[in-house]
């Protein structure tokens, strides 16, 4: 078993869950649900992602002896808290969209279902990951988006916490990265790596000269060669002529990157070095990517930008209960009624209509705890949105790991076909497509 994240927790939920042990409403069956009221940053769509990885959480979220000293040393906790935590499973079931999927304002992304005691426990945990790994696979969608079919490297680990790190990797990878220069993102979720040389490696040597031909020895000449640590142009000089010109390929990192990639590449073609790549890595964002699109650029590292959801670092989701029993054992609709922050209750089911393989709108039809969710069966035209992720204490199969990754991005790229021309659109704007409630029949 992975190590516990029962106390990647926020202090009020054990709060709660002892309070309602004392008052009797700890086993009331209740629906909690995550969904965002609006798109951060203006976005016309969001990623989900994280999904896979949460699930492994909450089936390692465990409360040890150490976990449960520590509250107990710190007030937090009872001795009857005590002892229900020492035995807290998550025996509940969990339903939501698949990871790669996009989602709307009010999309039900993810339900829980279980006792409030059970349940409420897992919000920090739940939010931490898709509002964090969710806001790094939108901005990757529309890094791929301004890309188009030229290819992107993941490399923002120096600029993000060593674990978010990790993850920003697997996010981005699901949104269309195809690759990455975490080892660890590598290891845990089978994602492609890839690196060749710093600026560090030139500068080790006595000469550019000595630095290109050394790691041509090591790597072979379709290595990548680093040509900005000096003058751009003496390096793709020294470039070719050390390697000749099967050259894999140049990269720039720093001036004035549509200029200097055509100056790059007609000094290339020049040199009879026409099929020598040319990758750029500057500070790059989905704006700065779109301005490259007429330039002979071949492929995209991104690294702050990305791990920082360029400018949009969480994507704003929420979890609430939306649905209870009462102690008669009736189920009844609860939702949030603050100014700004209203929210719908009951348990729903959500469909995307397509029209003519094209996403016009998302259907959430709300049942208030008494009618059974509707089924694809009573909306033909449309492709139903959630799945079983979690049940019988376990996650269901599929979803998580490398295969779930998998699974995860090749979805993305299926669901991102069916967004009508003005999703991709880059600029601030309303959703891609409404959202629209319904009332179960």
């Amino acid at each position: 078993m992975t190590a516990s994240s029962a106390l990647l927790t926020d202090r009020y939920e054990i709060t709660m869950l002892q309070a309602a042990l004392r008052d009797g409403t700890a086993d009331r069956q209740c629906v909690f649900e995550v969904f965002a009221r609006r798109l951060a940053g203006g976005r016309r769509f969001g990623v989900v992602a994280g999904t896979g990885r949460l699930l492994e959480e909450i089936e390692s979220f465990r409360f040890g002896e150490d976990e449960l000293d520590y509250l107990e040393q710190h007030g937090a906790i009872d001795e009857r808290t005590r002892r229900w935590l020492a035995d807290y499973r998550f025996t509940g079931s969990i339903t939501g969209y698949r990871e790669g999927e996009l989602y709307f304002p009010g999309s039900p992304i993810l339900t829980v279902e279980g006792t409030f005691a059970e349940a409420v426990v897992l919000e920090t945990l739940v939010l931490s990951i898709l509002n964090y790994d969710s806001a790094v696979a939108t901005a990757a969608a529309r890094m791929a988006i301004a890309a188009g079919d030229r290819p992107l490297a993941e490399m923002g680990s120096r600029r993000a916490h060593e674990r978010s790190a990790v993850a920003a990797a697997r996010a981005a990878h699901i949104a269309g990265f195809g690759a990455t220069s975490n080892l660890e993102a590598g290891r845990t979720w089978g994602i492609p790596t890839m690196g060749t040389a710093a600026h560090a490696w030139t500068l080790l040597h006595d000469s550019e000269e000595e630095a290109f031909r050394s790691q041509i020895e090591a790597l072979g000449v379709e290595t990548t060669l680093l040509v900005d640590t000096y003058d751009i142009t003496e390096g793709v000089a020294t470039a070719v002529r050390v390697a000749g010109p099967g050259l894999g390929g140049v990269r720039i990192d720093s001036g004035d990157l549509p200029t200097v990639a055509a100056d790059v590449r007609a000094q290339l073609d020049e040199l009879g070095a026409h099929k020598t790549r040319i990758t750029v890595t500057s500070d790059l964002d989905e704006y700065a990517i779109a301005a490259l699109a007429a330039s002979p650029v071949d492929a995209y590292g991104v690294g702050t930008s990305l791990v920082t959801g360029s400018g949009t670092p969480t994507a704003g989701m929420v979890y609430k209960l939306v649905a209870r029993q009462n102690a008669d054992g009736s189920w009844l609709s609860v939702a949030k009624a603050s100014a700004d922050k209203v929210s719908h209750g009951g348990r729903k089911s959500a469909f995307r209509v397509l029209n003519g393989g094209t996403a016009s709108e998302e259907v959430v039809v709300v049942s208030d705890g008494f009618e059974p969710l509707d089924t694809p069966a009573e909306h033909p035209d449309a492709r139903p949105l959630q799945t079983e992720l979690f049940a019988g204490g376990r996650p269901v199969a599929g979803w998580t790991g490398p295969d779930g990754v998998r699974a995860a991005r090749e979805h993305h790229a299926r669901v991102i076909e069916e967004m009508p021309v003005r999703a991709l659109a880059l600029s601030r704007s309303e959703p891609a497509i409404p959202t629209v409630y319904r009332d179960a029949d």
